[in-house]
C-alpha cells in the first residue's frame, strides 16, 4: 500500500537520513518516532505528495487518485482565517459527489462523534487547541481515504479526546485503511500501535513496537 524505494528527503544536498526502503501493507498501523527535527513530518509530506523527495520514490497502491489524506499539525494553520468549525470539517467532503441532505446527515454525525455538536458556528480563533484538533480529525473522517497520514494527532487533546482518537484509529485500521502516525507519546505508541518506524540520522529502522520501545526511552 505504501512503498518507499531508496527515498531521501530534506534540504537539497543534505538528506536528513540515509535512504529509506519500506513497504507497508494494506491495513497496517505504523508509528513514526524520532528526535525533534529528524524529518518525521517531512516524510509524511513527501508520502502525501506535498513535498518532493531528494531521491528515490514513493509508490502508493490506492484505488483512485486523491485517496490519501494528510492531517497536518495545527500550529501551521491560520487561526485568523474567517471560517467556522463546521466549514473546516466540511472541507473533508472535497471531491465527493453527494446530495445536500447526505452531506448534512454525515456532517452532523461526525460532529457528534467527536463531541463537537453545538460548536458548529464557532470561528477558528475562538476554538481551544483540543477543539481545533478534534475538528481536524473530524475532517479526516469525512475524507474516507484508504491511506491516512497523521502528524501528531494526539497534540492538545485531553483525556476524552485521546480516548476518541485511539478508538477511531483502531476503527480505521479495522476498516482496512493504512495508517502512518507521527507520535511523541511513546507510552501511547507502545499501547496502541503494533509496528514503529524509528527515524535517526544514522539510519532508519522499521520493527515491531515492543522491540523499539522497551524500555520506554528510545536510545
Amino acid at each position: 500500500m505504501i512503498g518507499c524505494q531508496h527515498l531521501t528527503w530534506g534540504v537539497p544536498g543534505q538528506p536528513l537520513t540515509p535512504a529509506l526502503n519500506m513497504n507497508l501493507v494494506k491495513g497496517s498501523l505504523t508509528a513514526v518516532i524520532g528526535a525533534n527535527g529528524c524529518g518525521k513530518s517531512s516524510l509524511l509530506k513527501v508520502i502525501a505528495g506535498l513535498q518532493k523527495p531528494l531521491s528515490g520514490k514513493v509508490v502508493l497502491d490506492v484505488p483512485r487518485q486523491g485517496n490519501v489524506a494528510f492531517m497536518p499539525q495545527q500550529q501551521f494553520m491560520d487561526r485568523q482565517f474567517p471560517i467556522s468549525l463546521q466549514e473546516l470539517v466540511a472541507a473533508g467532503f472535497w471531491g465527493k459527489k453527494q446530495t445536500a441532505q447526505q452531506r448534512s446527515d454525515r456532517l452532523n454525525a461526525v460532529l457528534a462523534d467527536w463531541h463537537l455538536d453545538g460548536l458548529e458556528h464557532r470561528p477558528l480563533m475562538a476554538l481551544s487547541g483540543g477543539e481545533l484538533q478534534r475538528s481536524l480529525l473530524a475532517r479526516l473522517c469525512l475524507a474516507d481515504a484508504s491511506v491516512l497520514l497523521l502528524d501528531e494527532p494526539h497534540a492538545a487533546l485531553d483525556e476524552l479526546g485521546q480516548e476518541l482518537l485511539w478508538q477511531h484509529i483502531q476503527r480505521w485500521q479495522t476498516e482496512g485503511r493504512t495508517l502512518l502516525v507521527v507520535c511523541h507519546d511513546l507510552n501511547a505508541v507502545r499501547k496502541h500501535i503494533p509496528q514503529t518506524l524509528l527515524i535517526k540520522s544514522s539510519g532508519n529502522l522499521l520493527a515491531p513496537t515492543e522491540q523499539l520501545i522497551n524500555p520506554p526511552q528510545v536510545a
